[in-house]
């Protein structure tokens, strides 16, 4: 009996590693199957660039570029002003990125530590703003638009961005400045901060990964948005990047070629901004999930 019991025990714990080893194998292969799935779009259509322009797509789609080429390339930037859609929607972006992130966390700073009358109600109608479908409110939007001037305006499009992002950016990063303790905040208080330069000096260093994270989604935002930059601009100068894209299809033919590369070019700022901020991103969206 004394020998049959650990041998039992032995089995066991090697039955029980190895359902652990085959669910780990498992989901490696569910995230490698998801991945590819995810990436065959983005690898076919710079494959479709880097060969020669055609109005027909090929089918079955090519992984591997049959005959090699970068000329789709410098025709799109050379062409319809491309650079010059480019810097307008990296001169939007960024000025959203910068203006939305410091608004919203001013405004999570009050709510996460101050009471103040109707707190609660603010709060409340600051959120329910998240749940209205932007296409909703865009005629009102455009008559507000054009009633203050903000039409065919590349700062109207920042000041329009910025005040879309308010709400989300606010409730994730008051739910990072809750987390903070607040003996730290008292600790200051007796060594004669002020609020400034607590929000400054205590809560923006220690929000570094909540705010990373706005910054990444505020500035994809603004970079890949379509609908309220087709509304209201209509000079061609003032176009963004998603519009000059636009511009590549023709009425009766495309031009996949110039229209996949110009796609890849507007990738890269995507893709370089996520790999700056991709250390601080699960921290800051995970943030204030557990208290």
């Amino acid at each position: 009996m004394t020998s049959i019991a650990p041998a039992a025990a032995r089995a066991g714990i090697r039955g029980r590693r190895g359902r652990s080893i085959t669910a780990a194998w498992i989901r490696v292969v569910l995230v490698a199957v998801g991945a590819a799935f995810m990436l065959a779009p983005f690898v076919i259509m710079v494959s479709t660039s880097l060969e020669p322009d055609t109005a027909l797509l090929p089918s079955p789609p090519h992984f591997i570029p049959q005959n090699f080429t970068f000329s789709n390339y410098l025709d799109a930037w050379n062409g319809s002003d491309f650079g010059r859609y480019f810097l307008n929607s990296a001169y939007v972006s960024i000025l959203t990125t910068f203006a939305s992130v410091a608004i919203s966390a001013m405004t999570a700073f009050a709510f996460a530590r101050f009471d103040f009358p109707l707190k609660n109600v603010v709060y409340g109608v600051l959120l329910a703003g998240l749940m209205i479908p932007g296409i909703v409110v865009i005629v009102p939007q455009f008559i507000l638009a054009k009633s203050l001037g903000l039409v065919d305006s590349l700062n109207g499009l920042v000041f329009f961005y910025t005040a879309g992002q308010i709400a989300f950016t606010t409730f994730m990063l008051r739910a990072f400045f809750e987390r903070v303790p607040m003996e730290l905040d008292e600790a200051m208080t007796i060594d004669g901060a002020g609020t400034l330069r607590k929000f400054l000096r205590l809560y923006v260093p220690l929000g570094r990964p909540a705010l990373a994270t706005a910054a990444v989604f505020s500035f994809l935002g603004a970079w890949d948005e379509y609908i309220w930059a087709l509304t209201v601009i209509s000079d061609s100068s003032k176009r963004t990047l998603p519009l000059g894209i636009a511009a590549f299809q023709g009425e009766h033919a495309t031009a996949w070629g110039l229209v996949f590369a110009a796609s890849t070019i507007a990738v890269i700022p995507v893709v370089a901004v996520y790999m700056a901020g991709q250390r601080h991103l699960i921290t800051g969206i995970t943030a204030g999930a557990i208290k």
